[in-house]
């Protein structure tokens, strides 16, 4: 038995929520990592569908652990929301199911504020660079975070030495407000803002590295999750276009406190074409029929936002680049149905930058927006792959597509999702025992 990381290796969007909600089921605990509110998935278990956006997949499966760890930003009141609403869908959340990292950064009322008032002035700016955030305070949390200036989940238990704390990050965000002509925040606000969730979100608190070892050391089968995806990571993304922490595998060790060695399958889930939320490059984008036709098969529709997704044809030179930077094992490929109908099929296999050839996206904002992708064409399928659970189910030219996908970005496929349902999957191999 192997510990499993699940990450996406492309924008954000792949289907994460249906495998990992697939994988849960034979894991004991299931961690989120990186990320916080900012990232949605659905679950569809029996019918019903669950949305989830800072709870980890395993909290809607009984008799689970659920733990969000060090490395995720926590805004208490979203976390509150979403419990209750939980609730009222008949899953009861408590510290049975559910441990946050007692070392986690908390998300304030002014981290959303400042994320909103950045996005608004650089949207009416020539020379600002709108990054297209969710405005939850994701990425002010994470500059505090860094900034040694942010509150934790622990602190909610220390009210002695909490206005102390306070007052060090009205300091630095009272003189950012000033300067961008915002009134300041007042002590009383944060202090009430803070005391009147303390007692709703510390009985959730946990050293989670220390529960985790213990855990892995029992035998526990772990299963990591994690949120957006690899093209999105502040180092390895599409810099500027990304999110404020590191969505790569390697980040389930540090955003939960277990060491590399304790990884073991890295599960790559992969969208048989291409999606975006958001501003930034993308190399493949169809702004014509075909765009919208995906778009709108697809249900492609933000799970978070309800912002629409752009859409596009399957990149391979930048799946192959998050094979490389994640270390991953094998992909979980998601949404073939999608694609069924279809004459003809493109897949991106490189790039031309300036009349020279390509096999990967550079990292530089002027490079990124001048590269054209160059493309290989696949006969389509008029055979339905909807709901198919076996090889033979499935038409031969969509066995073709699959194999051309494997080939070019240099790892298998593992399984293969072919509907939202959890059970109309094709499972070549077992994560968990490989």
């Amino acid at each position: 038995m192997t510990n499993v990381v699940v990450i996406g290796s492309q924008w954000g969007d792949e289907g994460k929520g249906k495998i990992v909600d697939w994988l849960s089921e034979r894991a004991d605990i299931v961690v989120r990592f990186q990320g916080g509110h900012n990232a949605g998935h659905t679950l569809v278990i029996d019918g019903t569908s669950y949305k989830l956006s800072l709870l980890p997949s395993g909290v809607v499966r009984p008799g689970k652990m659920a733990v969000i760890g060090n490395g995720v930003v926590v805004d208490p009141h979203a976390l509150i929301a979403e419990i209750d609403k939980l609730g009222k869908q008949g899953v009861t959340i408590t510290p049975e199911n559910l441990r946050i990292a007692d070392n986690a950064t908390l998300i304030l009322s002014l981290h959303r504020e400042l994320d909103g008032i950045r996005e608004d002035a650089a949207s009416n700016s020539n020379s600002g660079v709108k990054i297209g955030t969710t405005r939850r305070g994701i990425g002010p949390a994470y500059e505090d975070k860094v900034g040694r200036r942010a509150i934790r989940v622990m602190d909610l238990a220390d009210l002695d030495t909490l206005p102390g704390k306070v007052e060090r990050l009205l300091t630095h965000h009272n003189a950012l407000r000033r300067g961008l002509g915002e009134d300041e925040v007042t002590h009383e606000t944060i202090m009430q803002e803070l005391t009147s969730v303390a007692d709703r979100v510390l009985p959730f608190r946990e050293t989670i590295w220390l529960m985790l070892d213990k855990e892995r050391r029992r035998g526990a089968r772990i299963l990591f999750e994690g949120a957006q995806g690899s093209l999105l990571d502040i180092d390895h993304g599409t810099y500027p276009f990304v999110t404020s922490s590191n969505t790569v595998a390697g980040q389930a060790a540090a955003g939960s406190g277990m060491g590399p060695g304790s990884l073991g399958y890295i599960l790559g889930i992969t969208k048989a074409y291409t999606t975006r939320v958001g501003e930034g490059p993308f190399p493949t984008e169809l702004k014509d029929e075909i765009g919208q036709f995906l778009g709108e098969k697809g249900h492609e529709f933000g799970t978070v936002t309800g912002r629409k997704r752009r859409c596009g044809w399957f990149d391979a030179a930048l799946v192959r680049q998050s094979v490389a930077t994640n270390g991953i094992t094998g992909i979980a490929l998601t949404k073939l149905d999608v694609l069924d109908g279809l004459d003809e099929l493109k897949i991106c296999v490189g790039y031309t930058l300036d009349g020279k050839e390509i096999d990967h996206l550079p990292a530089s904002q002027g490079q990124q927006a001048r590269v054209e992708p160059i493309y290989i064409t696949l006969e389509g399928w008029k055979g339905s792959t909807v709901g198919a659970r076996s090889w033979a189910d499935l038409p031969a030219q969509a066995i073709k597509y699959v194999r051309q996908v494997e080939e070019l970005i240099g790892a298998p496929v593992a399984l293969l999702s072919t509907s939202p349902e959890r059970d109309d999957t094709i499972l070549v191999t077992d994560p968990f025992e490989d």
